[in-house]
């Protein structure tokens, strides 16, 4: 489920309830955000190109980036996960959401715990989550 803050801000960036979700390109999970990212991946694609010159491969670039699944939500922030995007992100049983602004990234608790000290502040955040979990 989208967790309310997530859900306002991407039901407001893709004018609907549209959440586009991939692969992260560096990290061991998901990323997710709203439709009116399309606009910024062009321009990154032209800027990326700008830079490489004439070898750059637009096709396989393009794909890269607009290869993202667009899953509808419903009012209460429910959506079904493709199959694909569980496997890649390596999904269990919970899910973390962290981050906001343009995206955010959604992980598996046990993949996150095993990124370095530099996210430190979101594997407290998401160990007080499943502590609180159990809890209940």
């Amino acid at each position: 489920m989208l967790p309310p803050l997530f859900r306002s801000a991407v039901k407001t960036s893709s004018d609907g309830k549209i959440l586009c979700l991939d692969k992260h390109p560096r990290f061991a999970c998901l990323v997710g955000f709203g439709l009116s990212r399309q606009l910024e991946l062009e321009t990154q694609l032209d800027r990326e190109e700008d830079r490489a010159g004439p070898d750059f491969d637009r096709d396989t670039r393009a794909a890269q980036l607009f290869g993202f699944a667009r899953v509808p939500f419903d009012d209460s922030g429910r959506f079904v996960l493709p199959d694909h995007l569980r496997m890649l992100g390596n999904v269990e049983d919970a899910l973390f959401f962290q981050g906001g602004g343009r995206s955010f990234t959604i992980w598996n608790p046990a993949e996150l715990m095993k990124m370095d000290d530099a996210w430190a502040a979101a594997k407290a955040a998401c160990a007080q989550f499943l502590a609180e979990g159990k809890a209940k």
